[in-house]
C-alpha cells in the first residue's frame, strides 16, 4: 500500500512568501503611454493662499468658477474635471440651479468647519448644578423637542443632499456641515436633559415636522419650511433659552446652537432669493408652502406641553410661570413674527401678520385661544 504523501501545512508566520518580483514575473507589462498626461481642460491655473488661506471659493478660477444654470452631466464627476463616457448615468434630479444654488454657500462652508464644537469637551458640563423639580423637568421636556427638532433636521438635509447634482458641490458640502449641525444639536440636548437625572420627557405633535418630512415638492419649498416656519422659531427660542439660562452649560451649549442654526438660516434666505429671481414658478409655490406651514405651526402650538414648559423656565418655576413666564413666551413668539415676516419681506414674499393663524397676532391671539 503507498502512502500518500501529505502537503506542508504552514501557519500564516510560517508561509513561504514570493517576492513581488517573483510573483509579477510572467505578466506582461504593457509599456506606458501617459497619453491620459495631454488630457486637460485647463493648464496653468494657480490658486494663491490669501491670509484666510486657501478657501473653497478662491479655487472658483478660470473653467473650475464656471457653475452653469444647469448640470447636464448625469455623473458624480468633479466641476472642471473630464468626464469619462459611456459610465452608468446617476439619479440625480436636483441638477437646475435655481433647485439649490446659493452665492453664500462656499463662504458658510468655511465657517463651519472653523467654528465646529464639540459638545462632549467644549460644554462645561460640571457647572450644571441641583435645580428645582419643576424648572428640570421643564428644561427636559425643552431639550426633548429640540433633540427631535434636531433628528428631523438631519433626516430632511440628508434626503434631499444625494439627488443634488455634483457640480454645485458648494452647496453639497455646505449641506454636510449642515446636518453634522444638526447631528450635533441633537447629541448637546440630550446630554444635558440626561445629566441631571431628569431624563427625556414628552413626544411633540410636530406636525410641521411631519410636513417637511413629507414634502416632495422641490428642496427650495422643503428648505423653506425648514428655515423660515421652524428653524427661525427654533433659533429665537433658543436666544430666550440663552437668557433663561441655569448655568454655564446651558449658555454655552444655546451660544454655539445659535451660530448652527443662523447659517442654516442664512444658506436658506440666500437660496430663496436666487431661486425666486430666476424661477417665476418658484414664488407662488413658496407662498403655498409657508402658508400651510403656518396653520400647521399654529396647531402645534395649541399643545402646552412645550408652551408651559418655556413659561416654567422663563418664570424660574411654575408660580412665575403663570404671568412672567408666559408673557416672556408669547414676547418671544412674538419675536419669531417679526423675523419671519422681515424675511418674508425680503424675499419679496407678502405674509404679513393679517395673513396668518390669530395666534401670531397679539390683537386676535385670544380669540384663537378659544376657538
Amino acid at each position: 500500500m503507498v502512502k500518500q504523501k501529505k502537503e506542508a501545512v504552514y501557519t500564516k508566520h510560517e508561509r513561504p512568501r514570493l517576492s513581488i518580483a517573483d510573483e509579477f514575473k510572467d505578466i506582461d507589462v504593457p509599456e506606458p503611454t501617459y497619453r491620459w498626461m495631454n488630457r486637460r481642460r485647463e493648464w496653468g491655473i494657480r490658486v494663491k493662499p490669501s491670509k484666510k488661506g486657501i478657501t473653497l471659493d478662491s479655487l472658483n478660477v478660470g473653467i473650475y468658477g464656471e457653475v452653469p444654470m444647469t448640470w447636464t452631466d448625469k455623473s458624480r464627476n468633479p466641476r472642471g474635471a473630464i468626464p469619462a463616457k459611456g459610465r452608468p448615468p446617476v439619479g440625480i434630479t436636483i441638477k437646475d440651479k435655481t433647485d439649490l444654488w446659493a452665492e453664500n454657500a462656499a463662504v458658510l462652508y468655511e465657517e463651519a468647519i472653523q467654528r465646529r464644537w464639540a459638545p462632549a469637551t467644549d460644554v462645561p458640563w460640571d457647572s450644571v448644578k441641583q435645580l428645582p423639580e419643576d424648572v428640570e423637568k421643564s428644561i427636559c421636556q425643552v431639550c426633548t423637542v429640540l433633540s427631535q427638532y434636531a433628528n428631523i433636521d438631519i433626516e430632511i438635509i440628508t434626503s434631499w443632499q444625494h439627488q443634488m447634482a455634483y457640480g454645485y458641490h458648494e452647496v453639497k458640502q455646505y449641506l454636510a456641515t449642515a446636518s453634522f449641525d444638526a447631528a450635533r444639536r441633537l447629541e448637546a440636548f440630550r446630554k444635558r436633559a440626561l445629566i441631571n437625572g431628569g431624563g427625556l420627557g414628552l413626544e411633540s405633535p410636530c406636525q410641521v415636522n411631519r410636513l417637511l418630512l413629507e414634502s416632495r415638492g422641490g428642496w427650495s419649498e422643503a428648505l423653506a419650511g425648514l428655515t423660515l416656519t421652524r428653524g427661525l422659531f427654533t433659533l429665537t427660542m433658543c436666544r430666550y433659552l440663552e437668557r433663561h439660562a441655569y448655568n454655564e452649560a446651558e449658555r454655552t451649549i444655546y451660544t454655539n446652537v445659535i451660530q448652527d442654526l443662523a447659517r442654516l438660516i442664512s444658506y436658506g434666505l440666500d437660496h430663496l432669493k436666487f431661486a425666486i429671481a430666476h424661477d417665476e414658478g418658484k414664488r407662488p409655490s413658496i407662498v403655498t408652502t409657508l402658508a400651510i406651514g403656518e396653520r400647521m405651526f399654529s396647531r402645534d402650538l395649541r399643545d402646552p406641553v412645550l408652551r408651559e414648559s418655556l413659561a416654567i423656565i422663563f418664570g424660574g418655576g411654575i408660580a412665575g410661570a403663570k404671568r412672567e413666564g408666559m408673557e416672556d413666551f408669547y414676547r418671544m413668539l412674538d419675536a419669531w413674527v417679526v423675523e419671519y415676516v422681515d424675511a418674508c419681506n425680503w424675499l419679496n414674499i407678502d405674509r404679513s401678520v393679517e395673513r396668518m393663524p390669530r395666534v401670531f397676532d397679539p390683537s386676535r391671539r385670544n380669540e384663537e385661544a378659544s376657538s
